[in-house]
């Protein structure tokens, strides 16, 4: 079912924060800093992942994601949704069940035999596709996904995240010039208000993430072991 009528996106926003906060999806460590894919220390970490676990979380986030995209960008804007291998097939998988469009797969890389594929399931040449993923922090890991989508002969201009950092000023710059447009439900700084309007996290910890927020790679500089 496609839905239509829901909350405005700020609205969304919160409420998405909330059942993240909920479900523990969100991690606040400042004293032992989570190290990332970079390498970098980080006071904040996030699992999009366990939302798969909550059924009616799982749904309504899903709704949400769906009807954002529709509102952004139109209600037959698209043929085709393809999730970004992993986390992002499941959610691809949902979104493209509520809008009733065929799903496929991206891979990360060639799996090296066979077809030597990247694109599983059905994807053929002038579909406009929607990439689906579960979260994105600068955008690069998108343009690789992008990029084989659009070596089939299909278009792919828009990309929708349950999940985007919003600190890295670089991203919507990095995607645009790519030609990608991202939609998203909510930002660590929806989620670190509604940490704040819950008490879920100590003072102290919510204030030394305020501060990687503001200037993560400052942060980041200042915390590296």
């Amino acid at each position: 079912m496609i839905p239509s009528a829901y909350p405005d996106a700020k609205e969304m926003a919160r409420l998405t924060a909330r059942m993240l906060l909920e479900i523990h999806a969100v991690h606040f460590n400042a004293k032992d800093p989570f190290t990332l894919s970079s390498g970098l220390p980080s006071p904040t970490y996030i699992d999009c992942r366990k939302l798969i676990s909550y059924p009616r979380i799982r749904a309504t986030l899903m709704d949400f994601l769906t009807v954002t995209v529709m509102r952004d960008v139109g209600f037959e804007a698209f043929d085709n949704i393809a999730g970004g291998e992993t986390a992002g097939i499941p959610f691809a998988a949902l979104v493209a069940e509520r809008m009733a469009l065929p799903m496929t797969y991206v891979r990360k890389k060639p799996k090296g035999y066979g077809r030597n594929a990247r694109i599983e399931g059905a994807m053929s040449e002038g579909e406009r596709v929607l990439l689906v993923e579960d979260l994105t922090t600068d955008g690069g890991s998108k343009l690789s996904f992008v990029d084989a989508i659009r070596e089939t002969g299909a278009t792919c201009g828009h990309t929708a995240v349950i999940f985007y950092y919003d600190i890295f000023p670089e991203t919507t710059k990095t995607l645009g010039d790519h030609g990608v447009a991202l939609h998203s439900l909510c930002t660590w700084w929806d989620v670190l208000a509604e940490a704040k309007a819950q008490g879920v996290f100590d003072d102290a910890t919510l204030s030394e993430v305020e501060k990687f927020l503001s200037d993560p790679r400052k942060w980041q500089e200042a915390n590296k072991k």
